[in-house]
Formats: structure tokens, sequence, C-alpha cells
């Protein structure tokens, strides 16, 4: 089948890019169409041997910097991308993807990350963030955004979701069903060492929403090691509120990284992720998780045998798990954390991403 794979912006790779290059593998000789493309920081061998298309985002003043702050003209620049000719289309959603317009007789299948949080359930999170011009500015663009969101989901033909937490937000915002298939992880990639050093982890985008401050100030509070990987706006801050035991490194080639998933004591995850690949990267290195008791990690991480979770997402709450975690005499194998990591091996996405494209082409409800 001829095949497009629709992202929304290619411009550093994460969770999102990383189920993009998955989809390359399966389909590599698929066209790929994003808003906009940074080839000077995107890298990835595996998606940029395609060929990629860029709306017209990508060609306004300073795009690959300030892409976010051209929001409002994505769902614009999304139908006006010809897709005309293709058989199968796979957006890949979190931030404006699904909303192109197919042929009738063109298949479109959605990969949701996330319906998109700054305009859903994290719309009031954001704002609070945000000076009073830009809540003022940015009040009557959300509510403009909310609508043809929800109006685009009905372009999509099935929807497939990244965890359990993300179908019911699907069902929330969409009112559509969806069928669970959890990204993959490369597990084969990491190695596990039963000797652990003395260090907590933190790894990933210092972001608002993935709380990383927690991590910062639960060590600080305890004056345990601790280290952050990871780039981001937070960064600055993080760096000042820093006590003597906490080393930020900021962002880190991915070798870098996989050594320190290797060695740390624990990973610290105090955000809300509506999958989190990152404690599954960990965990296929022998590293427990802390992580708070909500969204995807409940379906990867399992209490008292991968990790252990705390209820709060506050810097106390966390500081009183990393204790209780210490103290708590249970053995957290590096053998057994590992196999437990295997079951989201990147071969079972493509089995089951297979089968979902099978099952719509032959009309299968779900």
């Amino acid at each position: 089948m001829k095949t497009a794979l629709v992202h929304y912006w290619l411009v550093n790779r994460r969770g999102g890019e990383r189920v993009l290059e998955e989809l390359c593998h399966m389909f590599p000789h698929a066209d790929i169409y994003t808003h906009v493309y940074d080839p000077a920081q995107f890298a990835s061998s595996v998606i940029t041997r395609h060929r990629i298309h860029t709306s017209f985002i990508g060609r306004l003043p300073r795009a690959r910097r300030l892409y976010q702050y051209y929001l409002p003209l994505m769902p614009l620049a999304l139908e006006q991308l010809d897709l005309r000719g293709y058989d199968l289309v796979i957006s890949s959603e979190s931030g404006p993807a699904k909303g192109i317009i197919t042929s009738p007789d063109t298949l479109h299948l959605c990969y949701c990350h996330s319906p998109m949080r700054y305009v859903w359930d994290m719309y009031h999170d954001y704002m609070e963030q945000s000076g009073r011009i830009k809540r003022l500015l940015a009040a009557p663009v959300m509510h403009y955004l909310r609508l043809w969101d929800r109006a685009s989901a009905d372009r999509v033909d099935r929807f497939a979701a990244n965890s359990q937490y993300v179908a019911k937000r699907i069902d929330k915002c969409y009112r559509r069903a969806s069928r669970i298939i959890h990204p993959p992880v490369n597990v084969k990639q990491f190695s596990y060492s039963p000797q652990r050093d003395d260090f907590y982890l933190y790894a990933g985008e210092l972001a608002p929403y993935k709380r990383p401050e927690l991590a910062v100030q639960a060590c600080n509070a305890l004056a345990k090691p601790l280290v952050v990987i990871g780039g981001g706006a937070m960064e600055p801050m993080l760096r000042l509120m820093a006590g003597p035991t906490v080393h930020i490194m900021g962002r880190q080639p991915d070798n870098v990284l996989a050594d320190h998933y290797s060695r740390c004591k624990a990973l610290i995850f105090p955000g809300t992720e509506d999958f989190g690949i990152i404690p599954l990267e960990a965990m296929a290195s022998g590293a427990p998780v802390i992580a708070y008791g909500r969204g995807g990690a409940l379906e990867t991480v399992q209490d008292n045998r991968t990790g252990l979770f705390f209820g709060q997402q506050t810097a106390q709450c966390l500081a009183e798990a990393i204790s209780r975690f210490e103290s708590s005499g249970v053995d957290f194998s590096a053998a057994d954390i590992a196999a437990h990591a295997a079951a989201w091996d990147a071969p079972f996405f493509r089995t089951r991403m297979e089968k979902l494209i099978g099952d719509a082409l032959s009309g299968t409800v779900w």
C-alpha cells in the first residue's frame, strides 16, 4: 500500500519520534508529512532516509525554534497537505497531526500518544504558568483549537491509544473507541548489572508537567545524590535550585543515558505521563522506578517488584518514598526487572500494529 506517516513536528527525538521510527521500519517507503523539520537538531537516520514534506509552517520565520507560537495556524496548514493517492495514512498525534484531509477510499489510522494536553485536561495548568497577557491571548485560541480538535477526530477511521490512560482520555475528549497498543521500547540496546552505584536518576524533558523539580527538592532535603539528564525550559531554574548532591547534566547522547540507567540506584519518575518510555528503558537496564502513582506508570511499574509508587505529587511525599525504598528491605532484582521490561520490546509493537491495520481493512469493529 502507498503509505503516508503524519507527525506533528520533527525538532527533537523523544517518545513520539521513537514510535515514528518503528512505523518507518514497518513502512520503509512511506512519505512523512510534518509541520516543521530541523535536520540540524533532529538526529534519526531511520526517519531522515524517508522523503519528508513540511507544511507551510516550516517556511514561516524562525519556525524551527518558534514553531509552538504558530500553533493557531497548524489546523489550516494540515488541511493544505495533499494526501490524495495514498492507500493508508497513519497520523502520530499529540500535537496537531490527525486533522489532515484524506480521500474516501484512504484508511486513516491515528496512533494517539495523547489528546493535546494544553487544549484539554492540562489547559488550566498551562494557563496558570502563563502571564496575564498571554492568558488573555491564549484563551480564545485554545477555545478554537478545542473545537477544531474535536471535529478533526471524526476524520479518523480508527484510533490506537498508547495506554489505557490515554484510551480513557480519547473516549472523554473525542467519544471514540480505541485499541491499546503500547509504544515500542528497544530493550535489547540496554544491559543491566546487579551492582548499582549510589545515585538516583531523573531523565527526560525538563518541562513543568513532568515535575522534575520534585526530584531535585526531595534529594536536596535528603542530601541524596541525584543526576538529572535532559534539557528544556526548566533547566536554568533547576540549576539554581540544585543543592550540593544534585548534578544537572543537561541533554546527553543515548549512550550516556544508557550508562546511567545501568548504574543508578533507581529512576525517579515524578510526572503524570500518558505512557512513559523512560521507566521501561530504566527497567530494561535493571533499575527500579520510584514513580508517581498515576497515568501510564501504573501500567508498566509493579509496586514492590520493579519499583514503588508515591501517592501525592509533592516533594515531601517523594522524599518519603525514597526513604521507604531504602529501608523497605525489598530485594529489587535487576534480572527480574529487566525480564519484566522485555514484554514491551519493539517486535510486539509491530505485530500489534499489523493486526490493527489488518482488522481495520477488513472492517472489524472495536
